[in-house]
């Protein structure tokens, strides 16, 4: 079985849940930008929660199965079509040989995820299917997909006849502004409790300037006390990092390993998927949680996902 690539669109990598363990050798950890709807695809065609996706920013593209196949996309909704007839997201779907399946631009949301029964059969690069674009390592040929490539499907985890057709509950990108929960720290004392309050009141703006390696924002300016350089220490999928120009970026999927500015909060893991999928102009408030209130997210967010898995009477986790 395969996929064939007749349009890219904008940026269609492949991804999977990223290359961890690997940031003391300077490899980032890539991976899917918005966890919860990549797993949620997987989950919707019986693949292990690991297995690798297609994600696309902001604009999709236009793909032809050479063999029966099922999938599910999720995430931002660019119009998807099968052959012409729109279909559902997050629900499981059927395309025969032949079928073209095509997506327009996000008409909310900015990165959609397909997921195909199997997942998509590239080597794995330490432990990892997901492309580095950087590095040029792992994905597809470790690059963006373009006209003409073609993707072979690994074989389903359950057979086609025994996957049930589920639909979940779409999530909802709408809107031009969302609420973000931080944890304050590591470095919140290197600001003043006027900036600390900027931070926490103030409108931002997510800029043209955002990509999968950090989210970039235009606001009010955070007030530092001696400056904001540290030696430069680990940073993760959340970090807020703010310049000496005082306004804050968000570092996401494929963000350096370490960095040499003062991170004035963290995003809770629960909080991610919302984040990611704002676009450019859109605002964030961001608002303060305990380390753990943020835990208490995470968990609540696990056991979710996890009775969605179980609809299948399989532990898909590996």
């Amino acid at each position: 079985m395969s996929v064939c690539v007749l349009s890219p669109g904008a940026l269609t990598t492949v991804q999977d849940g990223g290359r961890n363990g690997y940031g003391y050798l300077g490899f980032n950890a890539s991976g899917v930008m918005d966890e919860r709807a990549y797993r949620i695809a997987n989950a919707l065609v019986g693949n292990f929660t690991d297995e690798a996706v297609l994600e696309m920013a902001m604009l999709g593209g236009r793909f032809e199965f050479t063999a029966p196949c099922l999938f599910a996309v999720t995430g931002a909704d660019m119009g998807a079509t099968l052959s012409g007839e729109e279909i559902r997201m997050y629900q499981t779907i059927f395309a025969d040989e032949g079928d073209v399946l095509a997506f327009s631009a996000a008409k909310t949301g900015f990165y959609t995820y397909i997921a195909f029964a199997g997942g998509i059969d590239v080597e794995p690069v330490l432990g990892s299917r997901s492309t580095n674009l950087k590095c040029g390592i792992g994905g597809f040929q470790g690059r963006k997909l373009q006209k003409g490539d073609v993707l072979t499907l690994r074989e389903p985890a359950l057979p086609p006849e025994r996957l049930p057709r589920v639909r979940v509950p779409a999530e909802s990108y709408a809107g031009d502004a969302a609420e973000v929960r931080v944890v304050l720290g590591p470095q919140n004392d290197y600001f003043t409790k006027a900036g600390l309050q900027t931070f926490l009141s103030a409108p931002y703006r997510v800029t043209a300037n955002t990509d999968r390696m950090g989210c970039k924002l235009d606001g009010a300016k955070i007030e530092y006390k001696d400056g904001v350089d540290i030696i430069s220490d680990g940073i993760v999928f959340g970090s807020i990092q703010v310049p000496p120009a005082g306004t804050p970026m968000v570092m996401l999927a494929d963000r350096q390993t370490t960095g040499g500015y003062a991170k004035i909060a963290t995003v809770v893991s629960a909080d991610l998927p919302k984040l990611v999928q704002r676009r450019p102009g859109d605002t964030v408030y961001f608002h303060a949680v305990s380390a753990h209130q943020a835990e208490k997210l995470y968990k609540k967010e696990q056991r979710a996902l996890d009775r969605l898995l179980l609809r299948y009477g399989k532990d898909l986790v590996r």
